[in-house]
């Protein structure tokens, strides 16, 4: 009995390791089959292509809001208008602004009378010089309060400082307004830029001054609008798109740019005398980073993370991970994991 027990456990530990020799062999001569490349180095002058906004420059862009608590009883305008400095754009209601002009009025006129009652009784030695300089101070304040109140009446009738268009509009009729919000604004549409979004890795290739190459839509293949430069690289990611605005400034364009309308940007970097370049069909991504599949001698794949830079076309800039003389996966290299033969695909 001993004797059989022993040449059961015998023949089940043999069966154990020769599933376990079958399990290795076959996931070390796993096959896929993949186009194959060397890597080489070349001058290459990339692109970045980034997607934004025409926006208005600073200084030519104008929102008014209500000079204080009141109630809009007329709205003479529409978002696109055109409109002229000097223009009516939103009426308050008055009355709020007239008691206080109104208030302020008498104010004035009591602060006056106390002042001349004090000067007189000091000029006649029967006050003391601290009176005539209290009254003297609630004067100025009551001037100052007077003036005030007139002023926000002017400008309870809200009108255009410049020449341009009306953005945006949330001023309606009836509506009771706190002073707190803008309720219309203008811009100068002939001052306007490009502002795209690039990548914070993107954004490290970009110098002002690169030239910019700009079509209509989201996507590239929109219709031509001209070419401008990059004026500006924002130092900060934005924390709501999580990109860096490149304000592009242009040089011509085929049409006059809108206000607010979405354009295609095609950044030109600076060109490198021997860059690393590979097809984009090797690149996988790998979480916040990419990856190739690097085959050795024996044509087995091996993981090798990089950093890549520009893009142009189909092929992609590599700037670390790589070296020239390197075999890499490219076309069939989301099939491929680390360790795997690889059969050449023929041309």
């Amino acid at each position: 009995m001993n004797l059989r027990h022993s040449g059961m456990m015998t023949g089940a530990l043999l069966l154990a390791a020769c599933a376990k020799d079958v399990a290795h062999t076959g996931a070390a001569t796993a096959t896929v089959t993949a186009s194959v490349s060397t890597v080489t180095a070349e001058a290459f002058s990339g692109v970045t292509d980034a997607v934004g906004i025409v926006t208005v420059r600073s200084g030519y862009i104008a929102a008014l809001g209500a000079p204080g608590p009141s109630r809009v009883s007329a709205v003479r305008v529409t978002v696109g208008d055109r409109v002229q400095a000097g223009a009516v754009l939103v009426v308050l209601d008055p009355a709020p602004f007239d008691a206080a002009v109104q208030g302020g009025s008498a104010a004035l006129l009591t602060a006056t009378s106390t002042r001349d009652r004090a000067q007189r009784l000091v000029d006649e030695g029967i006050a003391p010089r601290k009176d005539l300089d209290l009254a003297t101070s609630d004067l100025a304040q009551a001037l100052s309060t007077a003036v005030s109140a007139r002023r926000l009446r002017t400008l309870a009738t809200l009108r255009s400082p410049i020449d341009g268009v009306v953005t945006r509009l949330s001023a309606m009729l009836g509506a009771s307004i706190d002073g707190t919000t803008a309720l219309v604004e203008v811009a100068d549409p002939r001052f306007v830029d490009i502002v795209l979004g690039v990548s914070a890795a993107e954004a490290t290739h970009l110098q002002p001054g690169a030239a910019v190459t700009l079509t209509s839509g989201a996507i590239d293949g929109g219709d031509s609008l001209g070419t401008g430069v990059v004026s500006t690289i924002a130092g900060a990611i934005d924390s709501v798109t999580r990109t860096v605005a490149v304000r592009v400034t242009a040089r011509s364009t085929a049409r006059p740019l809108r206000i607010g309308e979405s354009v295609f940007g095609r950044i030109a970097l600076e060109q490198h005398s021997a860059a690393i370049l590979i097809p984009s069909s090797a690149v996988v991504p790998d979480g916040d980073g990419y990856r190739v599949y690097v085959v050795d001698s024996a044509s087995v794949a091996h993981t090798r993370t990089v950093t890549i830079g520009a893009r142009r076309d189909a092929r992609v800039e590599i700037t670390s991970g790589l070296v020239i003389g390197e075999r890499i996966v490219t076309d069939g290299a989301y099939q491929v994991d680390d360790g795997v033969h690889i059969v050449v695909k023929l041309p």
